[in-house]
């Protein structure tokens, strides 16, 4: 593929960066007028994308906006919450734990969460924890950038067709995967794969499984043509192996089992990746190790910001670059701060009635101790999204074992997980700093902690940590958040794919193909890289959306992982791990909140979560309940967004306010890439 110079090795082209800060106005963040093309008289695509400079801006942008999903932060919030919390709070593993926030990010039943209504994220509501409307919003957004691509490669000259040809399989790329993350989380949606060139009022949606059709083609084109990533001199944008996984989960989405397993195969045994099994790149020994001290071991190493690209890693198969000064080359990534618990809050005592923890900077002489330095080793976290008690305990005991505290990725000997009960009380006036902390009072067996939901609960260090340059080059520092800029730059790379996560479809596969033994050996790659204290002999669909679990916190989407699930046991007509067997036609039309029927998405949080329907009351004085229904599996699509399609109509959600189920829809993708044209 014809690339020019770059300005870095992980960068953009030097003059595509001059060019995208000149056209990124034509790029802004939809809003309900999503449907309609923006004005385009100060800019004309068609002269700009006629050469390949301007290609490449386009596409320089699209694959930076990849990390927005991980590293966005709500207007006006401090960096108190990200897209990814909401995909994990409507899942089995987290619920919203700000207790000083409203209940929008907790009572769905209670209408925080319809067509009115449907969260914050660019153009409602100023929620912390829900970004419902986030997603839509700039998944579109994403599209347009995708779409730009596909319109005018046409016009750009010089190219051959195979450089021409992997331009677009990296944008069919881009756009599948969006429409892959809108069906799962919107179910029924509208199917926009050009840039219209007059306005259009009267779309309709198109059915998810008719998307997913067109994913699965635009997929096998583009892993023919998009180059393998050892064939690419630079890092960080589309490859091969990116658009194989890709094309995998979508085989899987369209109950293509064995397509699925053979591409996995090509994935795993052919492509020149391999799953890392000892430590490698740079060690990184945490914030003070005089406080919490790091065991160098491969796990650790995995997932240090900085070794994620390094040139050893074999088991990368695409990361999204983000490292440098702010603006464009890097952007916040505040994971210690959102996700970690809220332990220095004054609702954690020591017995003798003193606040138990606290964020001593390094200058505040007679307070500070490198043996007690809690900010700088564990982050300075708020407590915006705490686990489920599955995720923290029960996920890591397998068929009633103990649980499975050697497995490195919840091992808090060699420093990867840390528990309440690891920090020490460090306030200079109690009696008990340096002991370890206790939930309850020694002496009368008072509760210490008053808010268990946002300050007290155990997380996975090695997933969350990044060194706080910014923070650490000063010394008055008390909150260290996550990867911040500092005046060298700041490092925070972000996996998107990692062949890990292909050993866990092709066991998914084969469970469909009813080879659980083969799923199970497949599962077992991983647990044994973990050094997990048990391994599978067979293994049901829970296994391995179990393993998934721990593999993969924090990577993949697991909302939108749920809800394929859901669809793939429809379709394949196998049980779960209850015994459950699902109707394609009837598992995401069903409410209520009892815990028969609905989803395999609504089972796993009937039995795991302990937040939703189960009766927790938040603190401070909120009279507020974790709810949800079966029919949350899908988000309502905003009211505005319909409303704004005011010659035609696009079809809500099953179970929230304005569904019909006779609004007409697109059953083949074709011909609802044959209507974008048609207006009234």
């Amino acid at each position: 593929m014809n690339i020019s110079r770059k300005n870095k090795k992980y960068g953009l082209p030097a003059l595509a960066l001059v060019i995208t800060l000149c056209c990124s106005g034509l790029f802004n963040s939809c809003s309900d007028d999503f449907l309609q093309p923006e004005p385009l008289s100060f800019y004309e695509p068609g002269v700009t994308l006629s050469s390949e400079a301007g290609m490449q801006a386009v596409m320089a942008m699209t694959d930076r906006h990849l990390r927005h999903y991980w590293t966005h932060q709500e207007n006006n919030t401090g960096g108190n919450s990200n897209p990814m919390g909401t995909e994990y709070m409507f899942s089995d593993l987290m619920a919203y734990a700000k207790t000083d926030e409203t209940a929008t990010g907790i009572n769905f039943q209670a209408g925080s969460i319809t067509p009115q209504n449907a969260g914050s994220g660019g153009d409602s509501g100023n929620s912390n924890g829900n970004l419902i409307q986030y997603f839509w919003t700039e998944t579109y957004s994403g599209l347009k950038y995708a779409n730009t691509i596909i319109s005018y490669i046409e016009n750009v000259k010089g190219l051959s067709e195979e450089t021409k040809n992997a331009y677009l399989g990296r944008a069919y790329f881009h756009r599948a995967f969006r429409y892959y993350a809108l069906v799962f989380q919107y179910g029924d949606v509208p199917l926009i794969t050009k840039i219209p060139e007059v306005p259009k009022f009267n779309y309709r949606s198109t059915q998810k499984g008719a998307i997913l059709d067109m994913l699965t083609q635009d997929l096998e084109f583009a892993v023919q043509w998009v180059p393998d990533q050892k064939d690419m001199e630079y890092k960080g944008m589309v490859n091969k192996g990116a658009c194989r996984m890709l094309l995998i989960k979508c085989y899987l989405a369209t109950g293509q089992w064995q397509k699925a397993k053979d591409q996995a195969d090509i994935l795993i045994d052919q492509s020149g990746y391999s799953l890392m099994q000892a430590p490698f790149g740079t060690f990184i020994q945490g914030g003070e190790p005089l406080t919490w001290p790091i065991t160098r071991n491969v796990i650790w190493d995995l997932h240090r910001s900085e070794n994620k690209l390094d040139a050893a890693n074999k088991e990368v198969i695409m990361a999204m670059p983000n490292r440098g000064l702010s603006g464009e080359s890097f952007r916040q990534w505040l994971q210690m701060r959102i996700y970690g618990p809220y332990w220095n809050s004054g609702s954690i005592q020591t017995p003798d009635r003193l606040q138990g923890v606290q964020a001593y900077a390094r200058s505040s002489t007679g307070n500070y101790s490198v043996n007690l330095d809690i900010t700088r080793s564990m982050g300075r976290g708020i407590g915006v999204f705490r686990p489920t008690y599955f995720a923290e305990h029960s996920l890591w005991s397998i068929n009633g074992s103990a649980e499975d505290n050697i497995d490195l990725r919840h091992n808090s000997s060699v420093g990867n997980w840390i528990k309440m009960t690891d920090i020490k009380y460090n306030t200079i006036n109690s009696t008990y700093r340096g002991q370890n902390l206790m939930l309850y009072s020694p002496d009368d067996g008072r509760l210490l902690c008053s808010d268990t939901i946002r300050c007290w609960y155990d997380w996975p260090h090695y997933k969350y940590w990044n060194l706080d340059v910014g923070s650490e080059a000063n010394n008055n520092a008390t909150a260290f958040n996550g990867a911040t800029p500092g005046s060298t730059g700041g490092h925070g790379d972000i996996y998107l794919y990692r062949l890990a996560e292909a050993y866990l479809l092709r066991a998914e596969a084969k469970f469909y193909l009813g080879d659980n033994g083969g799923a199970a050996n497949d599962v077992n790659e991983l647990r044994k890289r973990a050094k997990s204290a048990q391994l599978y002999t067979t293994v049901n669909i829970g296994d391995i959306m179990d393993e998934r679990a721990r593999e993969l916190h924090m990577e993949e989407w697991r909302h939108v992982e749920l809800s394929r699930v859901s669809r793939c046991l429809a379709l394949s007509g196998k049980p779960d791990e209850w015994g459950n067997t699902y109707d394609i036609n009837t598992y995401d039309k069903q409410t209520g909140s009892d815990i028969s029927g609905g989803s395999y998405w609504w089972q796993r949080i009937c039995h795991y979560n302990n937040y939703y329907n189960k009766g927790p009351k938040r603190s401070n004085n909120r009279d507020q309940t974790y709810t949800l229904e079966k029919h949350n599996l899908y988000w309502p699509i905003r009211q505005g967004v319909i409303d704004s399609n005011r010659e035609g109509k696009l079809a809500q959600n099953y179970g929230y306010e304005g569904y019909d189920a006779s609004t007409s829809v697109w059953d083949n993708w074709k011909d609802a890439v044959d209507d974008e044209s048609k207006v009234n």
